[in-house]
């Protein structure tokens, strides 16, 4: 291996790793050259922070911080990955091409002890990123949040462009149950939905679609929209996050019965809306919750009729499911 005088990687011939590191898996891989291309191979590997790096807000570690002006290509075939201590996948291979030390082409598939798939893809055109990560199963990577606990089944599939310096994303999983979700129990128990929070904190709450749609800017995260809807609840929210200082989010959420209610009558859709009777007519509750993070403040009120826009992409999910 040669360095530069700044002690980032020239060239390099073979690395050979054999180790036990602080997470008590063990790592065997090599890293071989052949002509002026790699091969990565191996029995095991704990790839955990490479994951947390990832899902990082704050990712900004890229490959050239270590390698100096490399051009080559990656071919990678390693029988066990670790995604954390309790999660691996198996046969994972693919290739990397990288681009002046940046990753210019990606294309890994690996596949979970119970044969669901993992596939992730990264492609530059136009100077955009083009990023795919799809998952069949959902909670090695979703438990990465600790504000969400209690998370079970569920599909992933996100996918971001890069370009300059923005991110657009858009972050989807599908069917998954939730058990805990502090800040969500917290709104149903002020809205009076009891019986939905108990839910949420007991057995928990089943969704069939979640779906964040958002933009990064430095600090900056801008929510365009998270939608999720279920049998038992459906939400609507927008804002924005900034990293470490300020969570500003306001929407809606409406128990599933009273959309139903609504669907299913839309010729009626004035009656509804507005109520036959006394105390009619009250779909669920808006919401605001802002402030620090560790400070968020969480206020409530009752709403008599929907926005168009809620009702547009509720009926776009249930038309697509």
């Amino acid at each position: 291996m040669i360095l530069s005088k700044n002690f980032k990687v020239i060239n390099l011939d073979l690395l050979d790793f054999s180790f036990v590191n602080s997470n008590k898996i063990k790592n065997q891989i090599i890293l071989s050259k052949i002509n002026n291309d790699y091969q990565l191979q191996g029995n095991s590997f704990d790839a955990t922070k490479m994951i947390d790096l990832m899902f990082s807000e704050n990712n900004n570690n890229g490959l050239s911080n270590i390698l100096e002006n490399f051009n080559t290509n990656l071919k990678v075939n390693i029988d066990k990955v670790f995604l954390d201590s309790e999660y691996s996948v198996k046969s994972l291979e693919g290739k990397i091409s990288l681009v002046k030390s940046e990753i210019d082409k990606l294309n890994i598939i690996a596949n979970f002890n119970n044969d669901k798939k993992l596939t992730i893809t990264i492609n530059n055109k136009d100077n955009e990123k083009i990023t795919t990560f799809y998952s069949d199963f959902a909670r090695p990577f979703v438990k990465k949040y600790k504000f969400i606990k209690g998370f079970e089944d569920g599909a992933l599939d996100f996918n971001s462009i890069k370009k300059e310096n923005i991110t657009s994303s858009v972050l989807r999983i599908y069917d998954f149950k939730l058990q805990e979700l502090p800040a969500l129990t917290k709104l149903l128990t002020l809205a009076s939905l009891q019986g939905i929070a108990d839910l949420l904190s007991g057995e928990g709450i089943r969704f069939n679609d979640f779906e964040m749609r958002y933009s990064s800017k430095d600090k900056l995260m801008t929510i365009q929209e998270i939608y999720a809807i279920g049998p038992a609840i459906s939400i609507l929210m927008d804002g924005y996050i900034e990293r470490d200082k300020l969570v500003s989010l306001r929407g809606t959420l409406v128990p599933a019965t009273t959309i139903n209610k609504a669907i299913g009558s839309i010729p009626l859709i004035g009656n509804i809306l507005v109520g036959k009777k006394i105390g009619e007519g009250v779909f669920g509750v808006s919401f605001k919750i802002k402030g620090p993070p560790n400070k968020l403040k969480t206020t409530v009120n009752p709403v008599k009729t929907l926005t168009p826009r809620f009702i547009t992409r509720t009926l776009e999910k249930i038309k697509k499911n």
